[in-house]
């Protein structure tokens, strides 16, 4: 059997998971409540509560999964992208602890781990896409659309050239003094308000391409010029403002989706990433999939935001390649490999 424990730490969640082949035996997450009375996440604090938190959590980890720390056979943690000093956190624990038992380490692509949740085995089962697939990632750093043909070889076919899905969320909860984190605030509002209430204009990307910069300024000016007209002009239409924003945004989202899938010939498509928790996006995904034919994979809420079983079950599949990791190894917070996997 084997063991690995997983690390994560690349923002705000200090988190660790021990799983046994492919099954789930815990996955705990430390989050960091100081950040939502500054509307984001500030990285000096951040690394610091990661300095605080790892070592309970890794500990809480063990107990919860049964297991003493020399039964495990390799250590995996996050290397990037993130914020870099909570990634010198992971890294620097991961590496002290696997010498100390004298096990492996693996280096994990944070977005890579996100793709690969869907192939966790915990009490829900396990539904996981078939090879070759397609998988929309979607959080607050990142949007891309990826071409999946095994565990370690992925291909981003379509990406975001400037702002991610999660941010547009994220900025326009803030611009309407949502609180933080403003994505799920946006979720909640979007289920009682009319999402054809308002409309926002949709940015034409070639290829397979993204863009949100332009939605999120002009969010913004629309606000501007209706609270000269009336100060209570945000209160009065927060959740047809938030319906009309979501609807927007997916709209955007599975727009490329489709053109990615008609281009591949692929119908197995799969979500991924903290927006992929939106309750509208997964309804309107499911219909498409309707429609279209697909088979869809969506993951559960729990391995949809940040969290270590994610980078547990990457490391499983280089565990198994014999894919390790050196002691001079060094995280990233961006790097050219975020364009490849």
């Amino acid at each position: 059997m084997t063991y690995i424990l997983g690390i994560e730490s690349s923002c705000d969640d200090t988190s660790a998971s021990v799983i046994k082949n492919t099954r789930v035996l815990s996955n705990i997450i430390a989050n960091q409540v100081v950040h939502s009375s500054y509307g984001g996440v500030i990285p000096e604090l951040a690394s610091r509560a990661h300095q605080q938190n790892i070592i309970p959590v890794v500990d809480f980890a063990l107990k919860a999964a049964n297991i003493q720390k020399n039964q495990l056979s390799a250590v995996a943690f996050t290397r990037g992208p993130g914020l870099l000093g909570s990634l010198l956190v992971g890294t620097s624990f991961t590496k002290s602890f696997a010498m100390a038992l004298d096990i492996p380490i693996i280096e994990v692509n944070h977005l890579k781990a996100h793709i690969l949740a869907h192939f966790l085995d915990d009490d829900e089962g396990i539904d996981s896409p078939g090879f070759p697939f397609l998988c929309l990632t979607v959080s607050g750093g990142h949007t891309q659309i990826v071409k999946v043909s095994s565990p370690s070889k992925m291909e981003i076919i379509g990406s975001t050239i400037d702002d991610a899905a999660g941010e547009a969320f994220d900025k326009s909860a803030k611009i309407m003094g949502l609180p933080y984190p403003g994505g799920p605030e946006i979720d909640k509002l979007a289920k009682i308000g009319n999402p054809l209430a308002f409309t926002f204009p949709k940015s034409r990307m070639p290829d397979l391409n993204y863009s949100f910069s332009g939605l999120k300024t002009s969010f913004l000016y629309f606000l501007r010029d209706r609270l000269k007209e009336d100060e209570g002009f945000i209160e009065k239409n927060k959740a047809d403002l938030a319906a009309s924003m979501q609807f927007t945004i997916i709209e955007i989202l599975l727009e490329k989706l489709k053109k990615a899938a008609i281009t591949t010939g692929i119908k197995e498509i799969a979500i991924a990433g903290g927006v992929s928790a939106n309750s509208g996006l997964r309804a309107e995904l499911k219909q498409m999939a309707d429609r279209e034919g697909w088979k869809v994979h969506i993951p559960g809420i729990k391995f949809t935001t940040d969290n270590a079983a994610m980078i547990a079950i990457a490391g499983y599949f280089k565990y198994l390649e014999k894919d390790f990791s050196t002691q001079d190894v060094t995280p990233y917070a961006r790097s050219n490999s975020e364009l490849s996997y």
